[in-house]
């Protein structure tokens, strides 16, 4: 491996939106530094299975048959 090329890979501190904090190593920062997060796991609707809507399939079937119920495909 050439030298000098990678960066430094050291210790930090993670800090959640629930105020738990952990430690991993990574590249960003200084030794020992907080990345203190805004939107994680914790808090974030595609894990929580936050606000999901339904989406209206009935409505739009129905406005699509209106708008093109009279076009067919192959011969009559």
């Amino acid at each position: 491996m050439k030298k000098d090329i990678h960066p430094d890979y050291h210790s930090i501190n993670i800090k959640m939106t629930d105020g738990t904090v952990f430690e991993t190593r990574s590249t960003w920062g200084k030794e020992g530094d907080t990345m203190t997060l805004d939107i994680d796991p914790l808090a974030h609707p595609a894990w929580t299975g936050g606000n999901s809507r339904m989406l209206d399939t009935g409505g739009q079937v129905a406005r699509f048959n209106k708008r093109f119920g009279g076009l067919t495909l192959g011969k009559k």
